[in-house]
């Protein structure tokens, strides 16, 4: 490959990057008035009834959408011949089949939903939010092979967490709604999301042509995305499999705290997506001329440039935990110790993801078998760890910390086991650590306890901005070379989104 394409895919990374990092602050400003909300006015045993319909509707609907989030890519790169629009009609109706069949059944059964058999007529609702979320995923991955990252960074990073917020806000006023308000604020943000992609596709991607369903090709599509939609799935699992573990071994309102721990550890994970939708076009391109090293190269670049902010973020929320879950309120403090885990988890995870991102074009089964592993070892590790902390007879705040060390150190082993893999695939190392780190974090972790110091609100005003400073001016110093700091650098003929 030449340098000047060398140079156009570290553009676009950058560019998708800036975008969808332009779009994590916008869901930064939009979720913390969820989370207030929803601390404040529901409560712990409204967010963990929530939380637990919430993981097997999203885990469903991923399945769901046959792996297509990251499988369109290569789909459209090798249907050179077939209109692209047909392509993705095929994706999109093999969805809303296996999604409606998935919301019928659980209609029915809702016991999966509520494991503890509380819940309403309304709260049943929240299965229609099952195709609704898979279509999602199939039109912004659509929107992302054409490197239109804007219309994810307004669907998910505006109209759906600013949607979830204002309606559970309102539902709670309405006394026929008011116990079902999380639920029926859910479902709302993911069919306005919903919305925002389909109207974008549909200008981009106009009707299909002459396009009729054909069953066996449907049949060769369902499973050659089985491996894919199945590592999706399990990639995704690890992230509220200890959500459904905590359920069946501790309180709802325990579930509740742990959820939004979970939820402000969520923030930094968000920053690995941003570069997910155009990553997949740029390595696809690539492995059609097998330039091996431009894609270690590439996998390496954008692992360190999630690592560097995920730290800084993670630092920033998780120094001044306790101010911070306080301030959705004084009953979830207890969650501290799970937010810190949380968020030291999605650090030491974010080389699995990049890897990832290449093993499931070279190496789809292995790729799912590690993942099969990780999960397995995650669900062992997080019900050893709960009943020692049983055992041992410390409370329900122990117990969500257990969960969340299990999954720090499964996510861990996941990383170390994935980039041993894409090394020996791709005959390049695959490395995201950089010594700069460890510079960056010291000074910083002392700035955090002096403004541990403050009063609360002062820890927060102050204290957050003050790591943030801290960090990124060393890490910009100490560990930006010329190639990463094009992250920040917008290209004088890029036109602003």
């Amino acid at each position: 490959m030449s340098a000047a394409a060398q140079d156009e895919d570290l553009t676009a990374l950058a560019k998708g990057g800036r975008q969808n990092f332009f779009g994590f602050l916008l869901r930064l400003l939009a979720r913390l008035p969820f989370l207030f909300i929803a601390g404040r006015l529901y409560g712990p045993d409204a967010l963990g009834r929530f939380a637990s319909a919430l993981v097997v509707v999203e885990l469903v609907a991923l399945l769901c959408s046959m792996g297509e989030k990251r499988g369109l890519a290569q789909r459209l790169a090798e249907g050179e011949d077939a209109h692209p629009a047909n392509l993705v009609y095929d994706g999109m109706l093999l969805a809303v089949v296996f999604s409606a069949i998935a919301a019928v059944f659980f209609w029915f059964v809702p016991a999966p939903l509520f494991p503890s058999g509380e819940f309403t007529q309304f709260d049943r609702l929240i299965v229609l939010a099952i195709p609704g979320y898979a279509l999602t995923e199939i039109v912004l991955a659509a929107q992302a092979y054409r490197y239109d990252i804007a219309t994810t960074v307004r669907a998910r990073a505006v109209v759906e967490p600013w949607t979830i917020s204002i309606m559970a806000g309102v539902f709670v006023f309405i006394p026929a709604l008011a116990d079902s308000g999380l639920a029926l604020a859910y479902l709302a943000s993911i069919y306005a999301g919903l919305a925002v992609g389909l109207w974008s596709f549909f200008r981009s991607y106009g009707p299909p042509r002459r396009w009729r369903p054909e069953f066996g090709y449907m049949r060769k599509v369902t499973a050659r995305a089985l491996p894919l939609a199945t590592a999706d799935a399990i990639e995704w699992g690890t992230r509220r499999l200890d959500i459904f573990i905590l359920g069946l071994f501790a309180a709802p309102a325990a579930v509740g705290v742990y959820y939004i721990a979970q939820q402000v550890a969520s923030l930094p994970q968000k920053l690995k997506t941003s570069f997910e939708p155009i990553l997949g076009p740029v390595i696809t391109k690539n492995l059609k001329t097998k330039n091996y090293e431009a894609i270690a190269k590439q996998v390496c670049q954008v692992g360190f440039w999630i690592i560097a902010a995920q730290a800084g973020i993670a630092l920033a929320l998780g120094v001044p935990g306790e101010a911070v879950m306080g301030l959705v309120g004084p009953e979830f403090v207890g969650g501290t110790g799970a937010l810190a885990f949380l968020l030291a988890a999605e650090v030491v995870a974010a080389t699995a993801v990049v890897s990832e991102a290449v093993l499931i074009y070279v190496a789809r089964g292995r790729n799912l078998a590690i993942s099969v592993g990780t999960i397995a070892f995650q669900a062992a590790l997080t019900i050893t760890l709960i009943l020692l902390v049983e055992r041992l007879g410390y409370g329900e705040p122990f117990k969500a910390a257990a969960a969340a060390i299990a999954l720090m150190v499964a996510l861990g082993v996941a990383s170390l086991v994935k980039a041993l893999l894409l090394t020996r695939i791709l005959g390049y190392p695959i490395n995201n650590w950089r010594w700069a780190l460890v510079y960056a974090v010291a000074p910083a972790v002392l700035v955090g306890w002096a403004a541990t110091q403050l009063p609360e609100w002062a820890e927060l005003a102050f204290g957050i901005p003050a790591i943030l400073l801290t960090y990124g001016f060393i890490i910009w110093k100490r560990g930006f070379g010329p190639e990463d700091r094009v992250l920040f650098q917008r290209n004088k003929a890029e036109t602003p989104e």
